[in-house]
């Protein structure tokens, strides 16, 4: 029952996918609407600073805050036996 309810997904996805290719056409593309007005290109640097500079150093920038703000004091994880507790006291 497993294999055919993958096979009917696997044939779901397919199809879909099929017909989101078929429904965009690339060549109208190259075909401007009123109104447009695209501006100009990025440039390399540029590309690269806004899709992968930017995003890690606000994920840096995130972490760093979590780790300094974070004020728990307990570091070590807690033992589930009395034996370490016994053994320090």
């Amino acid at each position: 029952m497993d294999k055919k309810n993958a096979l009917r997904a696997g044939a779901l996805a397919a199809g879909t996918t099929l017909m989101m290719l078929l429904m965009s056409s690339p060549a109208l593309a190259l075909t401007r609407d009123d109104g447009d007005d695209p501006g100009t290109g990025l440039s390399v640097f540029e590309t690269l600073g806004l899709y992968v500079v930017a995003p890690l150093a606000l994920f840096a920038i995130i972490t760093g805050l979590v780790m300094v703000l974070d004020r728990s004091t307990d570091r070590e994880p807690k033992s589930k036996t009395g034996k370490a507790q016994a053994s320090r006291a």
